[in-house]
């Protein structure tokens, strides 16, 4: 059975619309996101406009910044400070990845943990280890709404990770380990210098893949009605095709299919739910500007 993110996604965003509609009826501005853009690389402009565009749907403002590839590490810090001051703003993504002369990290450690809707912040990752209210970076935050509202039972299960960035993996495995719903996973965290790791991946009975590499797992890797997230997504050449490529995924979906209880496509399974998530994590920033208890915390 299909996870479908698509699905998912519209559901969430039918929710933040009518929370946004609340937020103006009630004489509040709605929530603002900011996205800097440098270079053209081709998924990252694909990516940012599904953003701005969900945007608009919902009602958010967003401001889309475009700085060209050579632009100067001190100018792009300079755009992100005169957001971090601009109250009218309350999310920042600065679309990954940058340049190689510009410091990532530098880069992500200058904006503002309360403006950090991506959740990379290490103020923000370090609540997120601890247990404490924050940002939770959205393509995490997006696959635990999946399966939470697909009912995926998690607790007492093995979950296998592969991959290990900061972005996806690791804190994927901190949230399922945790003794919440979804959570209480015992889990296994795989990289590229796991040995044997047909084994791991051959136990879970949830497994999420993020390793960047087209249909890397295969059929003989999956345990028989695992739910299988498949979190990649890489453009592969194919002159057969109108744009000269196709999307495919971490895992060769059409073989492991057979084999998985539950299976999110490529495109239409996290993509979108790492969308959804973005906006409720902009939207809970602007509900942090506001007042105390003026509104519920539905979403975090």
């Amino acid at each position: 059975m299909l996870l479908d993110g698509k699905k998912i996604s519209e559901e969430v965003i039918a929710e933040l619309t009518q929370e946004v509609n609340a937020m103006i009826a009630d004489g509040y501005r709605p929530p603002h996101l900011a996205a800097i853009l440098v270079g053209s690389d081709g998924a990252s402009e694909t990516y940012v406009a599904s953003k701005v565009k969900a945007c608009e749907r919902i009602g958010f403002g967003s401001t889309l910044i475009r700085l060209s590839e050579d632009v100067t590490e001190k100018r792009l810090l300079q755009e992100i400070e005169a957001i971090n001051q601009n109250n009218e703003i309350d999310g920042l993504i600065v679309q990954l990845p940058l340049p190689k002369h510009i410091d990532e990290q530098k880069i992500t450690k200058s904006v503002l943990p309360e403006k950090d809707v991506d959740g990379f912040h290490p103020v923000n990752v370090g609540k997120l280890v601890l247990g404490l209210p924050t940002f939770v970076s959205a393509t995490p935050k997006g696959i635990m709404e999946l399966l939470k509202r697909y009912n995926i039972e998690t607790s007492g299960k093995h979950c296998v990770v592969l991959g290990r960035s900061n972005i996806v993996g690791t804190p994927m495995a901190n949230l399922l380990s945790r003794n919440e719903n979804p959570g209480n996973c015992t889990v296994t965290l795989c990289h590229s210098r796991t040995q044997n790791l047909s084994e791991f991946t051959k136990s879970a009975d949830i497994l999420v893949v993020a390793l960047g590499r087209a249909e890397f797992v295969t059929a003989d890797m999956v345990k028989e009605g695992a739910v299988v997230v498949d979190v990649g997504i890489t453009r592969v050449e194919d002159a057969t095709k109108h744009r000269g490529y196709v999307l495919k995924g971490d895992v060769a979906f059409d073989e492991v299919k057979e084999k998985a209880s539950y299976i999110t496509p490529v495109p239409g399974g996290v993509g979108k739910m790492t969308i959804a998530a973005l906006l409720q994590n902009t939207l809970l920033a602007r509900k942090n500007t506001i007042k105390p208890n003026k509104f519920p915390h539905h979403v975090s």
